[in-house]
């Protein structure tokens, strides 16, 4: 399958992006007890700190739909593309609660098991590959009449008996689960809403059948469509977000409050959003050929490579940072939600931006190692894996 330069560098720059949100969780002093969104006690720098990270795992679930299109219009045998897909997006869970969960907590015991963005992907694999005998219009369809509905559906099924709520929990919203007295079950990214992105990213694949020119074309009137939708929508205050915005004493904050949409689940006026400037930035990259362009679709080639890798970086950087701020071993516990970082460990917000910008620079030599192994070693099977 031909890379298409595009999707590489939108997907890159995501991930980039991606890893700010998680420097601030690891190494921003008030990260533990202050929430970025909350207009009363947030200011405008770390609104949009972690706001501009809303981006990263919409766009990243939508993506993975569209080269799933790709990777099956590619493959003759129509059952070894559903084979393939069934069992990657099994591995891609298997790899959530042991590689990914294990480098969030450094925790061997495993506490906590927290269902994130990668179950989510390896979820809706799964469910893809039981689909492929749908045309991309219908999954299209499917895709955005569960992208307006869920939330429907999940207000009504909140108020059902307690095997109920607890399918809502998995499938609609989110919710945790005591395994044992000493573990417990996170569902942070609940199946049915991540996987309505999934379906339209497959939906969309078609359009990279298209020549550049009609591509760009209709990349720009779908992402511009998709904010104007979210812009009325949003102004009309009524059903696709559970928090409505409100008119605030300064207009910056009026402004805040009207971007401040629900990640968790995914409204619809947070898709929209999101995957209105992701299909804008997929149409204005479509000829981009800087260095700096090249450089960001290297993280881009290899995502999964350098998700894994950035936790384990980021984690044990916080761990060295933490003992050089005169903290002793004993201070760091691993079994909680607070990551293994004392309390009072920190740094201002500027701080967090330097050592987010020399993580994502330090793994470039990597994952452009990596990028330069798989395409010269496609005959390994495996490596699709990763």
């Amino acid at each position: 399958m031909k890379r298409i330069n595009s999707i590489d560098f939108t997907r890159g720059l995501v991930m980039i992006i991606m890893a700010l949100d998680h420097t601030r969780d690891f190494m921003h002093a008030p990260a533990l007890t202050q929430d970025p969104t909350d207009l009363t006690t947030t200011t405008p720098w770390l609104f949009f700190t972690r706001w501009i990270t809303h981006l990263c795992a919409p766009t990243f679930v939508f993506l993975s739909g569209t080269s799933v299109f790709l990777s099956v219009k590619s493959q003759q045998n129509r059952a070894e593309a559903r084979r393939f897909l069934l069992t990657r997006g099994l591995w891609l869970v298997f790899l959530e609660f042991t590689i990914v969960n294990f480098a969030l907590w450094f925790d061997i015991r495993f506490h906590v098991l927290f269902s994130q963005v990668i179950a989510a992907i390896g979820m809706g694999f799964v469910l893809l590959s039981l689909l492929l005998w749908l045309s991309p219009k219908s999954i299209s369809i499917l895709g955005a009449i569960l992208l307006v509905s869920h939330q429907a559906i999940q207000f009504l099924l909140s108020n059902g008996s307690p095997v109920v709520q607890g399918i809502n929990a998995v499938f609609f919203a989110r919710g945790a689960f005591p395994i044992s007295p000493d573990h417990l079950f996170v569902m942070g990214y609940p199946i049915v809403p991540w996987f309505s992105l999934m379906l339209l990213g497959y939906g969309l694949g078609t359009i990279f059948e298209l020549s550049e020119p009609v591509r760009f074309k209709k990349l720009i009137q779908l992402g511009l469509g998709s904010l104007v939708l979210f812009v009325i929508l949003r102004s009309i205050n009524g059903y696709g977000d559970p928090s409505p915005w409100k008119p605030q004493k300064e207009v910056l904050f009026s402004v805040l409050s009207f971007l401040n949409v629900t990640k968790y689940p995914p409204s619809l006026m947070y898709s929209l959003l999101m995957l209105g400037i992701a299909l804008l930035i997929l149409a204005t990259s479509e000829n981009f050929s800087s260095r700096l362009s090249r450089v960001i679709s290297i993280y881009g080639k290899v995502p999964m490579f350098y998700y894994l890798i950035h936790w384990y970086v980021l984690h044990s950087l916080m761990i060295v940072l933490v003992l050089g701020q005169g903290f002793s071993w004993d201070d760091i516990q691993f079994n909680g939600f607070n990551l293994g970082r004392p309390p009072q460990f920190g740094f201002p917000l500027g701080w967090v931006y330097v050592i987010w910008g020399s993580v994502v620079a330090s793994l470039f030599p990597l994952c452009r190692w990596y990028a330069q192994y798989k395409a010269s070693h496609r005959e390994k099977t495996w490596l699709r894996y990763l």
